[in-house]
């Protein structure tokens, strides 16, 4: 009686483990999906000769998405027990910014 409860148990995990298996890799798809409209996108933007003014601004908006869905579907941050390295990678962001922020500043005022 032991032993099959056990079987059973195991067989449980093992479809458990297959379900959030096969969801990652259907988020994983459907990311890298949007990821080539995002490129896409891009190029369209640059190839049809918009002004620059306007091109940049696209370009480093559809850079910062496609980096989000990277650092959350691609390397999974989503997930559980990622909590410190987050609040890394979100403190180095938020310094990165001041800094390019500043050094904006300094130059064209």
């Amino acid at each position: 009686m032991e032993n099959n409860m056990n079987k059973q148990e195991l067989r449980a995990q093992y479809e458990y483990r297959r379900r959030k298996s096969a969801e990652g890799m259907r988020l994983q798809l459907i990311s890298f999906g949007l990821m080539a409209f995002l490129t896409i996108i891009s190029f369209l933007a640059v190839g049809y000769g918009l002004p620059k003014s306007f091109v940049v601004p696209i370009l480093l908006l559809l850079a910062s998405v496609q980096a989000l869905f990277q650092l959350y579907y691609f390397m999974h941050a989503s997930e559980k027990g990622h909590g410190m390295v987050m609040f890394f990678m979100y403190s180095a962001m938020f310094v990165a910014f001041i800094t390019v922020l500043c050094y904006m500043t300094i130059i064209w005022w």
